[in-house]
C-alpha cells in the first residue's frame, strides 16, 4: 500500500516566508504546517491576526459565555483559504474524534465543540483560533519551495504559542542559525 506521506513531509515544521516572498498574503508569514501528503498541503499562519477580532468577541457572536482572558487573545489570520472557517490549532492534551493530531505534540480541530470547551476551562492547554487557513494543491508547495519562496525551520509549541506575534518571523529565522539577516538572502540563490 503506497503512503500518502511525501518522503520530506513538511508536518510539524514552520514555512517562513523568505524577504523575497512574491505573495503579499504571505510575506513575513510563519505558517506551522499541518498536513503535506500527495494530496496537498495546509498550514496555519501563527504570526498574524485578524484585526479587531479578540476571542471574546467570537465567543459572543457564538453565543458562548467568554472567559476574561478571552477579551485580550486575538484571533488569527490563519491564511487565505476558507477565511470563514475556523480552525484551532492546540496542544495535543486535547482530543476529539475529529481532532487531526500533528507531529510535535500539536493538534488541530474545527469544531464548535472546542470553542466551548475552550470557554468553560475544559479545552487544551494552549490553543490558537485561526480563521481561514494556508493551503497547496498537490505539488504547488514543492513549486514554491524550488522558487525560493519560503524557508523551511524546525517548530516547537512554545514558538507556536508565544502571543508575541511580530517578533516570531525573525525568530523563526534566527532558527536557521546565528542571527538571520534578511538583507543578505537574495531570491535567486542556488541558481547559476
Amino acid at each position: 500500500m503506497p503512503s500518502n506521506k511525501p518522503a520530506a513531509t513538511l508536518v510539524g515544521r514552520f514555512l517562513v516566508a523568505a524577504p523575497s516572498m512574491p505573495d503579499e498574503r504571505f510575506q513575513r508569514s510563519v505558517v506551522f504546517m499541518c498536513k503535506h501528503d500527495d494530496d496537498g498541503a495546509l498550514g496555519i499562519i501563527v504570526n498574524n491576526k485578524v484585526d479587531d477580532l479578540p476571542l471574546a468577541q467570537v465567543y459572543k457572536q457564538l453565543g458562548i459565555d467568554a472567559p476574561h482572558a478571552a477579551a485580550r487573545q486575538p484571533v488569527l489570520f490563519g491564511g487565505p483559504v476558507e477565511t470563514a472557517r475556523g480552525l484551532v490549532l492546540h496542544s495535543a492534551d486535547y482530543k476529539r474524534d475529529e481532532t487531526m493530531l500533528i507531529e510535535g505534540g500539536l493538534a488541530l480541530t474545527a469544531s464548535l465543540e472546542i470553542l466551548k470547551d475552550m470557554a468553560g476551562g475544559g479545552g487544551p492547554q494552549q490553543a490558537w483560533l485561526a480563521l481561514g487557513h494556508s493551503g497547496w494543491s498537490p505539488g504547488q508547495l514543492d513549486r514554491e519551495l524550488q522558487d525560493n519562496a519560503w524557508l523551511v525551520v524546525d517548530a516547537d509549541a512554545a514558538l507556536v504559542f508565544d502571543p508575541d506575534l511580530d517578533a516570531k518571523w525573525q525568530r523563526a529565522l534566527d532558527r536557521l542559525g546565528g542571527k538571520f539577516d534578511p538583507a543578505f538572502y537574495s531570491h535567486q540563490v542556488g541558481r547559476a
